[in-house]
């Protein structure tokens, strides 16, 4: 018995000796910073995925993930009449807006007074042709407040040659 108890005193004096740094569990965010971001992109991506099947796009998938992953880009799928089915959720990021705010509605919701006539009127013309477009607008953020959008927009055809959506790429730029 003797013996156990000198060990006991052993250990004891051993864990005594020892210069422990205790840390916070918030400091383990360090770590894993990223990690919500990560996780809404590939909800976001399961999602369009999910769009694309339901809906037989005929579209390259590596072209989403390059641009939703790789780009960071925001996101938007309208129907064809252009109301808003599917947003991601770095929608909030750029505009203030959650996805869930926006869906049905238009884009337009976005424009003001400072958005320029002659540059919606490029995209206008190419939803009427169902071609592709490249713009930078002002648009407007939640709060009123306005910042420069970059929208790659694409009409979205089927497997059998017919239009079912629009899906615009959009970042924030100076």
């Amino acid at each position: 018995m003797t013996d156990l108890k000198d060990y006991d005193n052993a250990v004891i004096k051993f864990r005594k000796s020892l210069n422990f740094t205790m840390l916070p569990v918030l400091s383990w965010d360090f770590y894993a910073s990223n990690y919500e971001e990560i996780k809404k992109t590939e909800e976001d991506t399961v999602a369009l995925l999910s769009l694309v099947s339901a809906n037989s796009w005929n579209i390259d998938t590596n072209l989403l993930d390059e641009k939703l992953k790789a780009q960071k880009n925001v996101v938007v799928v309208t129907d064809t009449q252009l109301n808003i089915v599917f947003a991601t959720k770095n929608m909030w990021n750029m505009s203030q807006y959650h996805p869930e705010e926006i869906i049905g509605k238009t884009p337009k919701m976005f424009q003001g007074n400072l958005t320029n006539a002659s540059t919606l009127k490029i995209v206008s013309n190419a939803v009427k042709e169902k071609e592709s477009f490249e713009v930078t607008v002002v648009n407007y953020k939640k709060d009123g407040s306005t910042y420069n959008c970059c929208i790659q927009g694409l009409p979205v055809f089927d497997h059998k040659g017919a239009l079912v959506n629009f899906i615009a790429f959009e970042k924030e730029v100076a």
